[in-house]
């Protein structure tokens, strides 16, 4: 990246370069990098009218594939208000709603078979991004809003302990700006970026917090020379675990579901994974470097469950189940709509078609693989221990 010629027409990398300038030690974290790049109300990616989600943009989610995700989740949203013995007051929370489908599938499937939620339920939606906020409110909010009430809002508006109910995301925990770590020389570095005559450079210094360090001891990760090679890089999300506690310290009684890609520490950290998980995402295609296309390409990284887990117990979430989306959703019932197909009222294009859809949900060399966590604050022993739709008894985790 040090021989890269910026380009000086992008005016995010401008700012980018401004900041650094303006910054006491003149450089800032990849992690500020990426959050500008991300979202920067200007000229970041998600705030960019141009960016789509789906088969045009540059990537696609679970939910702009088919229907199926949305509706067999508010298949598992219904368990969980009938555990908590069906409050009037059950929120159901979904943490960055992207373009708003998954939201209009959940909402249209409660409204067409769940009567008795209807007038006990709240929508609220949690969004960074302006321009997909308004998609999300030109989508629902005629729609659904005199069915049932959505609201747009953010963490710090939401009192403490005030939520009964459901806070859940599907693939929002990747794209939260992560520190970049290098293990050199026996010790661990934090990469920086830097500005030298209108380039962006790396530069590699002590650990920005200490609560880097401390990430690594709670999730049980020692770094030793005989074990880690020379130059080994990763990934530390910190601000997931600012997203827990704020999650923990809203929620008075419920459940915490996160559906993304990743792995549990011991893959994630695994060292043959040399160069981390870091992704960038432009028109469907993925590469390594987060230095080019900068505003209009997606940057991700592979979420840590054991970090999730691990924290969460610190936050007073309990760890309920961890499994794959290709288990989860077979247990909602995913396994019934491929059987439905061969019930010969659809025609051959629609069977075709549906089962594509289905067996993208699943396969597990994609998006069937991703990581499903649910964590619960408050719940009776009863309640913890009630049968699950999407967590059969054998991926409950023992507490």
């Amino acid at each position: 990246m040090n021989d890269r010629k910026a380009t000086l027409d992008n005016p995010l990398l401008n700012k980018i370069f401004e900041i650094i300038n303006n910054s006491p030690e003149k450089k800032i974290t990849f992690a500020q990098y990426m959050d500008l790049c991300l979202f920067d109300r200007n000229y970041g990616y998600y705030n960019s009218e141009k960016t789509i989600i789906g088969k045009e943009g540059d990537f696609y989610t679970s939910a702009s594939l088919s229907s199926d995700l949305g509706e067999l989740l508010a298949v598992q949203l219904y368990q969980f208000w009938e555990i908590l013995e069906k409050p009037t007051n059950f929120k159901i929370v979904e943490m960055g709603a992207g373009n708003g489908t998954l939201a209009k599938n959940i909402l249209t499937f409660i409204i067409n078979n769940y009567p008795y939620l209807i007038p006990n339920v709240e929508y609220i939606i949690i969004e960074k991004s302006d321009i997909l906020k308004q998609k999300q409110q030109d989508l629902l909010r005629e729609k659904f809003t005199n069915i049932i009430p959505i609201t747009w809002t953010d963490l710090d508006s939401i009192a403490d302990n005030c939520l009964m109910g459901c806070v859940f995301s599907n693939e929002l925990i990747d794209a939260m700006p992560v520190h970049l770590i290098r293990f050199s020389d026996n010790k661990l570095e934090e990469i920086y970026l830097t500005e030298k005559d209108n380039i962006l450079v790396i530069n590699y210094d002590s650990l920005s917090q200490k609560k880097i360090r401390e990430y690594f001891n709670i999730i049980g990760i020692k770094f030793t020379s005989n074990i880690y090679p020379e130059n080994y890089q990763t990934e530390v999300n910190l601000q997931a675990i600012d997203w827990l506690k704020q999650i923990s310290d809203k929620l008075e009684k419920g459940y915490l579901l996160s559906i993304d890609y990743g792995y549990t520490a011991d893959k994630y950290y695994h060292p043959q994974r040399s160069e981390g998980t870091l992704k960038c995402y432009y028109q469907h295609r993925h590469h390594n470097n987060p230095y080019v296309n900068i505003g209009h390409q997606d940057i991700t990284s592979h979420v840590n469950f054991t970090a999730l887990q691990k924290y969460g117990e610190l936050f007073g979430l309990n760890t309920l189940a961890y499994t794959k989306q290709a288990l989860f959703l077979m247990g909602l019932g995913l396994g019934d709509r491929l059987n439905e197909l061969s019930n010969g009222k659809m025609s051959l294009t629609t069977i075709l078609q549906r089962r594509q859809e289905l067996h993208n949900l699943i396969n597990p060399e994609g998006l069937g693989n991703f990581g499903v966590l649910l964590q619960s604050k408050n719940l009776s022993f009863h309640q913890s221990q009630h049968p699950l739709k999407g967590f059969p008894k054998e991926l409950r985790i023992k507490n």
